[in-house]
């Protein structure tokens, strides 16, 4: 017995809609981000840019001024990334956000994937060598297996 399947037209449900690629200013975050604003590009998916921002209670608690040094990092990631966007205008067009969340990396990228519906995460390589031992956001998203994840070296 032969079963026939009928060849019906689907209207653009395959690949990802919603890209979240996490920015912390390092180089290897960067090179994620371009990674990822090509593959929105290809998929016309929305990227979406998170940084995290460090909750730093123990900086806070000895009266370093803490969100106003990561809000700073925030409108800097911003500014290079509306300046990256500019210059590629008429180029390559990429629908794109870029969101702030608070806490650490992990948690901070794991939020935000939820929050957005991200169909698939794309984070830097750890430059630390520490995380070789403990585990990287990046390892620790993959055994969260809840998004594909793109590690960018």
């Amino acid at each position: 017995m032969t079963e026939q399947y009928s060849h019906r037209f689907e209207r653009g449900t395959d690949g990802p809609k919603v890209i979240v690629v996490g920015v912390d200013g390092s180089d290897s975050s960067l090179r994620a981000a371009a990674y990822a604003a090509g593959l929105a590009r290809r998929q016309h998916a929305l990227l979406a840019v998170v940084y995290v921002q460090p909750v730093l209670a123990a900086g806070a608690a000895l009266g370093v001024p803490v969100a106003g040094t990561t809000d700073e990092i925030a409108e800097d990631l911003v500014a290079q990334i509306r300046e990256s966007a500019e210059r590629l205008k008429g180029i390559f067009e990429v629908r794109w956000e870029f969101h702030t969340f608070r806490g650490d990396p992990y948690n901070g990228l794991v939020t935000a994937a939820d929050e957005l519906k991200a169909d698939a995460v794309v984070v830097g390589a750890s430059e630390q060598a520490g995380h070789r031992i403990v585990g990287s956001v990046a390892v620790r998203l993959v055994k969260a297996g809840r998004w594909p994840v793109t590690v960018v070296p």
